[in-house]
């Protein structure tokens, strides 16, 4: 069990959490949300000790052991992966380095032999004898392949490191466990297997993601992180999002009516005050008014982008079709006499297990990649908008984001593109910032607000929500759902899948794809 008693944290002026008294119990899954900057990473600092409060304190139970999810993974370089995996429960790890020390000693003294003794028996107690085949379950069951089991960390792909760390973390069946965006370049396999994982871990879980149906399936509980309080709501993201909304409509509709009663009252005064045979009526009725108050409705911190991506002019019959693509990378065909033909309507999610893969396939459709075999054949009409997962080389520039916006967009009205920025959350001096500077999120954004003032008939997007979060997500799902073009995209994203795509792609492990007119629901049920 976690305790938190009056905790604040305060960075100079800025107050990030104030008062939060929260008791956070065994067997339950805590959503943790919040805007970006709103502290989600912090307090998880501040659960695990690794950030001191300003005010107040956290406690934990005696003897229960907390593992959170570490995020550096080049840190462990030199370390094989299954020692970074026991290394999760700290304590095993440490006994184990004990023994072998112990056990090099040429000299073996009696009190060498004391120590090995209650070495091996705490040894025992933790499980120490399964700590190898416990840690390459967890590998294997996050799709870890067992050749890496043994390598250094740096031998080993980098999405497969991060599996590593999530192992490490989940290792030994800790009684608190902290994870900030578990699923980050896991694939749907891995994300499924945590599902379950988590649904039946029979202790406390405290996760931040921005994967919406993730949070959906996991969580008993949400935190949320808004005006320096935290909140705890009992249910899932959607739950929580559903009865927020409808508490904000029903003291809007409350403050409606106080408002009109106010005005009706107001417009009474003003006609009659002057009117000596109605001043008492007036007097009374404006000491009704002073007595009416609005309830305090206190908007969100929370700020939606309005994404909405409109059409320059529609597409025509012939949209895009793809005959005979073979790309080959170090020999190896990644994409093997690919064809297919992209139909008025399509909205089509590309599937497979390798990003390199689909990202490879998106590079060649959009003209980045010349070095393939088969031809790519655009409709006359097909004006397309392309979102890379790799955005770097468009922002290394000095330029700031009014003049950078400038390049792709000639627009002589500066009030009409600071209008536009500030609907994705630029505002005042924020467009004057440089772009090289920007966060992940704040260039997502840029790279949107580029091809939304492109007005594209066809958008090619490569891992949209990376970087975004949770409320960026949600205005990118309603817009992709809105758009009256094609679509042709890939997303780890479940709902973002599930309500966009009615075509699914699927890119075989040999090159070869497996094409469904199906939605994203009906291709899982088929995998199955």
């Amino acid at each position: 069990m976690l305790q938190l008693n009056n905790v604040s944290l305060k960075f100079g002026k800025r107050t990030l959490f104030e008062d939060v008294n929260l008791k956070l119990t065994s067997g339950n899954c805590y959503g943790l949300i919040g805007a970006n900057g709103s502290g989600k990473s912090t307090f998880l600092k501040i659960l695990s000790g690794e950030v001191e409060t300003t005010t107040g304190e956290v406690i934990m139970t005696k003897g229960e052991r907390l593992s959170i999810l570490k995020q550096d993974h080049y840190q462990y370089d030199e370390m094989r992966v299954i020692d970074v995996v026991i290394m999760g429960n700290e304590r095993l790890y440490q006994i184990i380095e004990e023994k072998n020390e112990l056990y090099s000693h040429t000299d073996f003294s009696d009190e060498d032999g004391m120590k090995l003794a209650n070495l091996e028996a705490e040894f025992m107690d933790l499980d120490g004898w399964n700590a190898e085949s416990d840690a390459a379950t967890l590998l294997n069951n996050l799709g870890v392949d067992q050749t890496f089991h043994y390598a250094l960390m740096k031998e080993i792909p980098v999405k497969d490191r991060v599996k590593v760390l999530l192992a490490g973390a989940l290792f030994g069946n800790p009684d608190i466990l902290l994870l900030d965006e578990p699923t980050n370049s896991l694939d749907l396999a891995a994300i499924n297997w945590l599902e379950e994982f988590l649904i039946n871990f029979p202790h406390t879980v405290i996760v931040v993601s921005h994967d919406r149906h993730f949070l959906n399936n996991v969580c008993t509980h949400i935190l949320d992180i808004d005006y320096v309080k935290i909140k705890l709501y009992i249910g899932n993201y959607d739950f929580w999002y559903e009865s927020s909304e409808l508490l904000q409509k029903q003291m809007r509709d409350s403050n409606k009516k106080k408002e009109e009663k106010i005005k009706e009252l107001q417009s009474f005064i003003a006609r009659f005050s002057a009117n000596a045979s109605k001043s008492r009526q007036a007097t009374s009725r404006k000491k009704m008014l002073e007595k009416i108050e609005l309830d305090e409705i206190v908007p969100s911190s929370r700020k939606y982008p309005y994404i909405d991506f409109k059409i320059e002019k529609p597409s025509g019959k012939e949209i895009l079709k793809v005959t005979s693509l073979t790309k080959e990378v170090d020999g190896k065909k990644i994409l093997n006499k690919v064809s297919f033909t992209i139909l008025k309507g399509d909205k089509v999610a590309i599937i497979a297990k390798d990003d390199f893969v689909k990202t490879a396939l998106f590079d060649i459709l959009c003209g980045k990649d010349k070095n393939y075999k088969g031809m790519i054949e655009w409709g006359k009409t097909i004006n397309y908008g392309y979102l890379p997962q790799d955005n770097t080389s468009y922002f290394d520039t000095s330029k700031n984001i009014m003049e950078w916006l400038g390049m792709y967009y000639d627009i002589k009205d500066e009030g009409i593109l600071r209008s536009f920025l500030g609907r994705m959350l630029f505002s005042g001096e924020d467009v004057f910032k440089s772009v090289s500077v920007l966060s992940g999120g704040e260039k997502a954004r840029c790279m949107l607000s580029k091809i939304m003032l492109e007005e594209p008939n066809f958008l090619v997007l490569d891992e949209p929500t990376n970087h975004l979060d949770l409320e960026s997500i949600t205005s990118l799902n309603k817009g992709m759902e809105k758009f009256q073009g094609e679509i042709i995209f890939t997303t780890r994203d479940y709902e973002l899948n599930s309500t966009v795509a009615n075509r699914i792609i699927e890119i075989n492990e040999d090159g070869t794809i497996t094409d469904r007119k199906k939605t994203y629901e009906e291709y899982l049920e088929l995998k199955k």
